[in-house]
């Protein structure tokens, strides 16, 4: 096999030319008639041993010609990438050039290379200061939140109020006439959820078990069904059962029966805790985001689309094996939402560039520090996944492929160039809208400043 490599004139897109050896062609060709031979079936030979030059004759001498590319093809490939010595970023477009017996197979494959990047100022970049103290507000909120998680329903015998669920009877009409899904039995309504068009819901307040109203509302004028849109309509409703939740008191007992917690103020502390790691856990994802953006932002590079069309697909291919986790197809997804693949690859081109420049960004970053991945930092990062999947860190890393091993290194040089980012950022407090002016002052001065520092 021999590999030829030439720039193209679209930028960071070059083509391999690949030439195999005649007699690899001839032994693809022999597979390929190998591996369909059982399914061939002519006139005067047993099903399964009709000899290939007779299938030649018949059906023509190119009859293997695609199945023998498609082995060739993924069998030299791979060799031609590593003798290239092209860092190749995107999947390849194959062509094949020659494909005849007796002749050198030959297959071009355009690829995207790696882009160039020229890094904007990355050392020293400001961020929003983001406040991540918790309020005694805020952990009253959780806790009541977590009361009514925790709350039973139960049965009431007085009047319906808000907040309430009203399991009823109902038959609506327009006009005297019924309509179609105008009618229900035993359904249950929460009032004050808004579920039911106009002031359905309130005229229920008040109400008991046993109950039968009238109940006057207007359906909108915008509403789904054009034939009662704008309309006034009446239901016929009867209250067939009245259900309010039981919210537990916040108290020592509560508390020792659902917590590990002896006393309230105990339990509230850890309440507080929780909150505070989760604000910084958003401030720091927030901050980094900030931080990557506009790094992105004072950087240069050119993106073929070659690499972009890979990313997306990578998205695509991502998004599909979280449907399949909820036992839906990315193809029933398409047609419940009503979208084509065109339009959700559409959509999701924005993200994928995001993706490949941040990308990028965080390798030239690694590389201008010489942020690398050290044999401690594999062996941690082994120790972590052999962990979690309860096995030997030394079983798991036999297991581990090269490929496998270059994205964990990837990874971790990744990380790093975060890190590094990170802790050499200046946060500034957000301003107020009176201080626009100054502001808008400070922000010039501050890149003139990076420019300078450029």
């Amino acid at each position: 096999m021999s590999v030829k490599v030439e720039q193209l004139d679209t930028k960071n897109m070059s083509k391999m030319t690949v030439t195999v050896d005649a007699k690899e062609l001839d032994e693809a060709i022999k597979q390929a008639y190998d591996r369909s031979r059982n399914r061939i079936s002519i006139r005067g030979f047993r099903k399964g041993h009709v000899p290939m030059q007779v299938v030649e004759q018949i059906y023509g001498a190119d009859v293997f010609y695609e199945d023998a590319a498609n082995i060739l093809v993924s069998k030299e490939y791979p060799k031609a990438y590593d003798e290239s010595g092209l860092d190749i970023v995107s999947s390849p477009k194959i062509d094949i050039v020659q494909i005849e017996k007796g002749k050198d197979f030959i297959f071009t494959a355009e690829v995207a290379t790696k882009p160039e990047v020229t890094l904007g100022k990355y050392d020293g970049v400001t961020v929003t200061k983001i406040d991540t103290s918790v309020s005694d507000e805020e952990v009253d909120k959780e806790v009541e939140a977590e009361l009514q998680k925790n709350a039973r329903t139960i049965t009431k015998d007085g009047a319906i109020e808000n907040g309430d669920t009203a399991v009823i009877d109902f038959d609506g009409s327009v006009d005297g006439e019924h309509f179609a899904g105008g009618k229900s039995e035993n359904y249950s309504l929460e009032i004050g959820s808004h579920s039911f068009i106009d002031n359905f819901e309130d005229q229920l307040v008040g109400h008991k078990a046993g109950d039968e109203l009238d109940v006057n509302v207007t359906f909108p004028e915008d509403y789904q069904e054009k034939s009662l849109a704008g309309k006034p309509a009446v239901f016929a409703v009867r209250i067939n059962e009245v259900k309010t939740k039981e919210v537990p008191t916040l108290d020592e007992e509560y508390v020792q029966d659902t917590t590990s917690f002896d006393t309230v103020d105990e339990y509230k502390a850890d309440v507080k805790q929780k909150l505070e790691k989760t604000k910084e856990d958003e401030a720091k994802r927030t901050k980094e985001d900030e931080a990557l953006t506009k790094i992105v932002e004072k950087s240069e590079m050119d993106i073929p689309d070659a690499m972009v069309d890979t990313q997306v697909n990578n998205i695509i291919n991502d998004y599909s094996r979280n449907l399949a986790q909820s036992g839906l197809s990315f193809q029933q997804y398409l047609q419940f939402t009503g979208m084509t693949i065109d339009k959700f690859r559409e959509q999701t081109r924005p993200e994928a560039v995001k993706r490949i420049k941040t990308s990028l960004c965080l390798g030239a970053i690694a590389d201008a520090e010489k942020l690398d991945a050290t044999d401690e930092d594999i062996d941690k990062r082994i120790d972590d996944m052999a962990k979690q999947y309860n096995m030997k860190a030394e079983d798991l890393k036999a297991n581990i492929q090269d490929d496998e091993m270059d994205s964990f290194k990837e990874q971790i040089r990744m990380e790093k160039a975060i890190d590094f980012v990170m802790d050499h950022v200046k946060e500034r407090a957000k301003r107020k809208s009176t201080a626009k002016k100054a502001a808008d002052k400070e922000d010039s001065q501050d890149e003139k400043e990076e420019t300078t520092e450029e």
